[in-house]
Order: C-alpha cells, then structure tokens, then sequence
C-alpha cells in the first residue's frame, strides 16, 4: 500500500460506525511525504481476540490486511459506503466443507500466459461471504481470500490426495498464545518481531502473526516455524 504522513484532524470512533464487519468502506492513506492515496474494501471479519484489529480486502488486492481501523493516523476521512455486500449462498455446501482444512494446489495464470502451482491450506470460510475462503501459502505465508470454488469446478484447484483432514477442535479464543510475542529469523539472519494475534480455530496449530510494520496477516504453524 503507498504510503505517506498527514494525520487527520477527527478519527470516528468505533461507537460512531458501529459494528462494520461485512460493509464497503473507503479512505485515504498517507505515510511519509508520499501523496494521500485513495482505497475502498470490504471488511471481512473483527478479530475477537483483538477487537482493535479489522481483517481488510481492498479492491483488487488478494491479500487480507490488519489495520486498526479507528486508531492509525495514516488512515484519513475513513467512511462507511451505502452499498450494500450482497451474500452470496453456496451451492455445493458438500465440496465447501470438504475443502476447509485441506492441503492444497492452486494453480495461477501469469500475465505472460505461464502458470504456477502454489502449495497451501484452505483455512476457513469467510463467514458471511461464503463463497470466499481465507488460505495461505507455503512459498507465502500471508492470509489470502479466493473464491476457491470457482477454482475447483474449473481444475485450477486441487485437494491433494492422501492428505488427512488437519486436525480440528473447537476453538478457544483464549488459548495462552494469544497477545503473545514472537520472533522470527529469517534466511539472511535478521529477525523480526510480531504479536500472535489469533489461532485458527478448525486447527490446533495455526495462527495468525501481525509483524510489527507490516500491514499483513501471516499464517503460521508456531511449534515448526516460530522460535
């Protein structure tokens, strides 16, 4: 996201929105001395674990974004759009479901008309838009949201056979990771710092890192990836 610096006179408090999870929003972005840039999203999910943090799409983006909607300054005249997000229902409630917690292959187009198959894990259901599923990536461990239905009908998508469901329980937001903080050593040596800010609650696992100056959402296994 383009950056740039001008704080804004009146942030509108989460009272005054009330609870915006499933609207269309839009605002600017200014950080630094880039010029003020100019986004509109939806906004999938409020992390119950911490309230202050949004799980964002914004148009034409894959990724989910963390913002704290209501408290970064780089974030100017933030509105709620009258447009309502019409939810769609899934028709193959069965082949939805058999996804969710699945290893998987997706397979993505390049502008060039190559293709590449990414490796990953379909992690959940959005909620109220059903046809659309977080995943995230072993060559890529940021959240993504697709509609991996589409996908499959289409042979774009694939469950990888002989992979047993992951292992599922019911979710306890207050698992004792939760706020925890966490480094992580990367290839070179250097290190970044990130707070656990969610687990992924059909697996025992995997759980959501907000790295400190990074916007996005990453997707870990802790016991394997994280020291």
């Amino acid at each position: 996201m383009t950056s740039l610096k001008k704080k804004s006179r009146r942030k509108p408090s989460s009272q005054a929105l009330g609870n915006i999870v499933g609207c269309r929003i839009s605002h600017g972005w200014k950080e630094g001395n880039e010029p003020v840039t100019h986004w509109k999203a939806i906004i999938l999910g409020q992390l119950p674990t911490n309230p202050s943090l949004y799980l964002v799409k914004y148009d034409g983006i894959d990724s989910v974004y963390g913002q704290e909607l209501h408290s970064d300054e780089r974030i100017l005249n933030l509105k709620v759009l009258p447009h309502k997000v019409v939810f769609l229902q899934v028709r193959d409630v069965h082949l939805a479901s058999a996804l969710v917690c699945r290893e998987v292959q997706h397979k993505f187009e390049g502008k060039d008309g190559s293709e590449d198959n990414w490796s990953g894990m379909v992690l959940a259901q959005v909620p109220f838009l059903q046809d659309y599923f977080y995943i995230s990536y072993k060559k890529d461990p940021v959240l993504y949201v697709y509609q991996l239905l589409d996908d499959y009908k289409e042979g774009n998508h694939h469950i990888i056979p002989e992979t047993p469901l992951a292992e599922a329980r019911s979710g306890d937001d207050n698992d004792f990771l939760i706020g925890s903080w966490v480094q992580y050593t990367r290839d070179d040596g250097s290190k970044k710092f990130g707070k656990v800010v969610y687990k992924v609650l059909a697996n025992s696992t995997v759980y959501f890192i907000k790295f400190l100056g990074d916007l996005h959402i990453y997707v870990y296994t802790l016991v394997s990836n994280i020291t």
